[in-house]
């Protein structure tokens, strides 16, 4: 059995610890990132996702405990620039991001920075544009963009470096609907191509896109399962958290009568239901 891509081993960090003040964001965490892996990270405002996010590639450092990535503790400063190469971090608010002055030089910043040679650069570049749908915007100034177009550049900017996870940290909180399609399709197609992704959400109908869901609470980790597992988990409620609105709408309609699967959870495993449903009775 190889070795996962990142560890998170008995996880506490405290912010202001010295002060009378600290407030305890992680306690004791333990969860497993596989290479390619799709893991979705959830909780109410307050739980400890976001601390945990920073945590994965070194922005935070462990109080206790560790998180090492393909081996490498990031405590350890030696490591540092491996790692934060390898787990790239998307925020809710890419404009925190950019230093560039066009799409082009944004997104190449990080393959130039890691001293990467100009004519691989540019054919990463190049890819990276075209893998995100800005190749047409490249001469653009970063901040005459589209809230989604943002994000889509900074997932441009560290897919230059090519990482081996991405860690979006409620990076669709801020979209429009169909941007945020647009970008959860991207995230969906990246890991298809072998990328995993840590997707840091409290939209739960994107929770159903991953393999494996880790649940939040007062800086603990409370259920890790399968989507199916965990939103059907029966403490899922007395964590603050509602099903999707397709498992919503099922849950209704089982009560109105029809006969739907209890594992009903998004919207195309509804209309399928729905469609056997009506196609029985004909």
């Amino acid at each position: 059995m190889t070795d996962p891509l990142i560890a998170v081993d008995n996880l506490s960090f405290c912010y202001g610890q010295d002060s009378s003040n600290a407030i305890q964001a992680l306690d004791g965490v333990s969860l497993l990132i596989e290479r390619g892996s799709y893991a979705a990270v959830i909780g109410h405002n307050g739980s400890g996702k976001s601390t945990l996010a920073k945590c994965l590639n070194g922005l935070l450092l462990p109080d206790d405990g560790s998180v090492t990535v393909e081996g490498m503790d990031t405590r350890e400063p030696g490591h540092r620039y491996a790692i934060r190469t390898l787990v790239g971090m998307v925020f809710q608010n890419p404009d925190n991001q950019f230093v560039a002055t066009t799409v082009a030089e944004e997104a190449a910043f990080g393959g130039e920075n890691l001293g990467v040679p100009r004519r691989e650069l540019l054919s990463r570049l190049t890819q990276a544009l075209a893998d995100t749908g800005l190749s047409d915007l490249a001469e653009r100034n970063p901040s005459t963009l589209s809230a989604g177009q943002k994000a889509r550049l900074a997932i441009a900017s560290i897919l230059v470096m090519r990482p081996a996870c991405l860690v979006l940290d409620e990076s669709t909180a801020l979209l429009a609907p169909l941007a945020r399609q647009e970008l959860l399709e991207l995230i969906d197609r990246l890991h298809a191509q072998g990328l995993a992704i840590v997707l840091i959400t409290h939209q739960m109908d994107e929770v159903v896109r991953a393999e494996s869901v880790h649940v939040l609470d007062e800086g603990r980790l409370a259920v890790s399962g399968t989507p199916q597992e965990v939103l059907l988990h029966p403490a899922l409620a007395g964590l603050g958290l509602d099903l999707p609105p397709a498992a919503q709408i099922a849950a209704g309609l089982r009560q109105r009568g029809l006969d739907l699967p209890d594992d009903t959870l998004d919207r195309a495993q509804l209309v399928r239901a729905l469609l056997d449903l009506h196609e029985a009775r004909e």
